[in-house]
């Protein structure tokens, strides 16, 4: 299994090279993009631009293990606006095709929200209007992820909407692509469930994985801590990732970040990830 590293987990306006570098001595094999409303790599980025990136980073002796996106929580795919909707399919559509063009297989889609807790004002969607929409975006998407042959991972993430392991993959089957998976977040199940059933559940569904932490007794968004230092029980993780053949990445999503020494969340993550992914600890 390749180990990889979110771009959210560097300080925030960190440029995506310098990021690359310090991925690149803390010892990981890739690292996973976000696709942005504006700047280094954002949705008015030319092609040019993008395969300018990829080859820098790949200069480097990294991959890029994907393609995510925060865009999602503004434009969503079962928003009550059509207008935000259609945003939404288009930020897919350039998500895509932005993929292919850095290389990555992978792109992370939010299908929408039936509500946000944590976005102050969020809207609040009725569930069946709320997977209705997502079906119709998601499955407008897998021709065009056919097409680039870079699959959607469905994120299973605090919107109160997907909320079980067998409705995720109902909702993945629904679609009918082989194209359409899940992007599997280790961390965000563990306030209501077991991770280590989630994977054995969606099986060959999961198309890429997320690794954090959650310590149950803090609860909330604070409940998130340091690889090891939370409730999930990652050698069972690991044996049902096994148990299901998955041998692509496991990227490290590590926020918050640090408030002091941010940098240092790094090297610390890539450590951790050796021990759970059986590198050794040091």
């Amino acid at each position: 299994m390749k180990k990889g590293i979110n771009i959210w987990s560097f300080p925030e306006g960190k440029p995506i090279l310098e990021c690359a570098v310090l991925a690149q001595k803390a010892g990981f094999d890739g690292i996973e993009l976000s696709l942005n409303e504006s700047g280094e790599l954002g949705l008015e980025s030319s092609e040019r631009e993008v395969l300018t990136l990829r080859r820098q980073i790949e200069e480097l002796g990294l991959e890029i293990s994907g393609l995510a996106t925060g865009l999602y929580w503004s434009y969503s795919m079962t928003s009550e606006s059509e207008t935000t909707r259609t945003r939404a399919v288009e930020i897919g559509r350039k998500q895509l095709e932005t993929a292919a063009a850095l290389g990555a297989d992978t792109i992370l889609v939010i299908p929408g929200a039936v509500g946000v807790d944590f976005i102050p004002g969020s809207e609040v969607v009725d569930y069946d209007k709320a997977y209705e929409r997502a079906q119709e975006a998601v499955g407008s998407l897998a021709p065009l992820a056919r097409q680039t042959g870079v699959a959607i991972g469905i994120e299973n993430v605090w919107n109160k909407f997907l909320l079980s392991p067998l409705e995720m993959r109902q909702f993945i089957d629904s679609i009918g692509s082989e194209f359409v998976g899940s992007y599997f977040d280790v961390g965000n199940v563990v306030h209501s469930g077991y991770p280590e059933q989630w994977v054995r559940i969606l099986g060959s569904r999961i198309k890429k994985v997320h690794f954090k932490d959650y310590r149950r007794q803090a609860g909330g968004l604070h409940g998130f801590v340091d690889l090891l230092a939370g409730n999930v029980d990652y050698p069972a993780v690991m044996a049902a990732l096994r148990d299901i053949g998955y041998d692509g990445y496991a990227t490290a999503e590590m926020i918050p970040n640090y408030v002091h020494h941010a940098e240092q969340i790094i090297s610390n993550t890539s450590a951790s990830m050796n021990a759970i992914l059986g590198r050794g600890s040091l």
